[in-house]
């Protein structure tokens, strides 16, 4: 019985073989898009997106929950800042990933309290680095795209054209990640999507004044342009994450990716005069105050933070299909936090759409559900085929 180091799962495998077989020695797999450093200091992590892992559940929920409260948090502060008369546009852009520095918690704390033996950023491939800055300034011209939508298009129309993003992300999936086309996701796709419908129809009266038809075009084509740019944006980052192993190596990647967006953004508001334009906003414009205005300021970054935080964390642990979906679900739940929190009205077309979103996804979580119970019923009775193999995860 020989042990051998798969560097694609990170696992060590202890393969039990026939007799009259030669004993293999120990290998590792070379067909990583993101190779380690060198076979003398590669570290042996745990395969956190093994549903076997300790830590698997933990951070799924601790990143679903990052998910929920930073998106409606970040709905509600974002309705906030523009209610009492915030307008800057590169500020909506700036806060989205000015908070990349709070990554440095999830990266350092398990080093710190001696959860994991992996030094951060000790596998941090030059690679690595060139795709996260990449990506990273994607996001920043997605996050601006869907700043210039949302100041010069209804909430109705922002509201049907980012819907369409989901029904991209499914088929970006199948390409990049090849995402098998199953009745749970396809049915959950379609009913988020009407669910999505309903609500720009419900908000149709809802049209911002003094907009000219050149900037509702100008928006119209942004608002396309970051639905698109994020539904590619999930399963490249899915595509990535599969040679990732360690949940703290993607919250490395997504701390670089954030601090190119940033950068992007602080070269706009620089150029644009945006941070004089903060200040001016924040003293004469707001009309709470300068104090309520850099604490809703701040607020926005924490809360955008948590939400790519939870984003990011369930790409790596799930699939990017199961974040977008997450993503469109919690467009309906945002919608009733403006009804609790800003008294909005609460009509026909919200509550059926409330219904549809929670439909698609128990239906989504279901077929979850059902599939793992398939997948973990074929690892019991195992393959007949194939050799035993006993798979110990190392710490």
């Amino acid at each position: 019985m020989t042990p051998s180091v798969n560097n694609h799962t990170t696992e060590i495998e202890f393969t039990h073989h026939r007799q009259g077989e030669e004993e293999e020695v120990p290998h590792l797999h070379a067909d990583s898009a993101l190779p380690m450093p060198n076979n003398t200091t590669m570290q042996v992590h745990a395969d956190q997106k093994s549903i076997t892992n300790k830590r698997y559940m933990p951070l799924l929920v601790i990143n679903y929950l990052c998910l929920f409260v930073g998106s409606l948090s970040a709905s509600l502060l974002s309705k906030y800042y523009f209610i009492h008369k915030g307008s800057s546009i590169w500020v909506s852009t700036w806060v989205q990933t000015a908070g990349f520095p709070l990554l440095i918690i999830p990266i350092s704390v398990p080093y710190l309290f001696n959860l994991t033996k992996r030094v951060p950023f000790t596998d941090f491939t030059p690679r690595m680095l060139v795709l996260s800055v990449s990506i990273g300034v994607m996001l920043g011209f997605n996050n601006l795209f869907f700043s210039w939508g949302n100041s010069y298009l209804p909430i109705s129309t922002s509201a049907l054209l980012l819907s369409s993003q989901l029904v991209f992300n499914l088929l970006f999936s199948v390409i990049i990640v090849k995402q098998k086309l199953t009745f749970s996701n396809v049915n959950c796709v379609i009913l988020l999507t009407l669910s999505s419908i309903l609500l720009a129809l419900d908000s149709s009266h809802e049209t911002p004044k003094g907009i000219t038809r050149k900037h509702y075009f100008f928006g119209f084509f942004c608002t396309i342009a970051a639905g698109l740019m994020f539904a590619f944006y999930l399963p490249l980052m899915e595509k990535i994450y599969k040679r990732v192993n360690c949940y703290e190596m993607v919250m490395e990647m997504q701390l670089v990716m954030e601090l190119a967006a940033t950068a992007l953004a602080t070269i706009g508001m620089a150029c644009g005069g945006g941070f004089a334009k903060m200040r001016v906003e924040s003293r004469m414009v707001f009309d709470k105050g300068s104090v309520v205005y850099w604490v809703t300021v701040m607020g926005n970054v924490v809360t955008w933070q948590l939400c790519f935080m939870g984003t990011a964390g369930m790409v790596f642990l799930t699939c990017s299909l199961t974040g977008g979906i997450c993503m469109t679900a919690l467009l309906s739940m945002n919608v009733l936090g403006g009804v609790v929190v800003y008294k909005d009205a609460f009509g026909g077309f919200k509550a059926i759409s409330t219904v549809l979103c929670i439909w698609g996804f128990l239906s989504y979580v279901y077929g979850i559900y059902k599939l793992n119970q398939k997948d973990q019923h074929k690892a019991l009775t195992g393959n007949k085929n194939k050799n035993d193999v006993v798979n110990i995860v190392a710490y």
